[in-house]
């Protein structure tokens, strides 16, 4: 059995405004429209904002399709800055289960502007069979 409804986002993509639109087994959609607070000193989104979003993107596809009682974590992201996205626009990140083993899975994702590709990342999960102790099961 796996969640049939998506975590609370955590504290700190609730406040940068984050969005999820897209919730199901292997594949997930998260989307945050840019404000000045987004920006680096260039006056384009930071690449964190990129990464950010990739990051939960791409294991919110992986979570999705998790049972209830497993638990898994990022072991390794490899992001591609493709473009600039500025203040203003809307950002959509896409993220995707390419393949799942028992004890590893491998994902991938783009950000985009439109159809603009301003990022992609590929990723490599951890999975455990059961989560850690500290953690409820909600």
């Amino acid at each position: 059995m796996t969640l049939s409804s998506p975590p609370d986002m955590i504290g700190y993509m609730a406040d940068l405004g984050v969005e999820r639109t897209l919730w199901k087994p292997g594949s997930s959609r998260l989307e945050i429209t840019l404000t000045e607070d987004h920006l680096n000193k260039g006056g384009v989104a930071h690449g964190g904002i990129h990464m950010m979003l990739l990051d939960s993107a791409l294991g919110s596809a992986l979570v999705a399709s998790l049972k209830v009682e497993e638990w898994c974590a990022t072991a390794q992201l490899s992001t591609s800055f493709l473009a600039a996205a500025r203040p203003g626009e809307r950002l959509v990140a896409e993220g995707r289960v390419v393949r799942r083993g028992k004890h590893v899975a491998h994902l991938a994702g783009e950000v985009k502007v439109g159809e603009r590709l301003v990022a992609s990342a590929t990723g490599t999960w951890a999975i455990w069979s059961s989560r850690p102790p500290s953690l409820s099961k909600d």
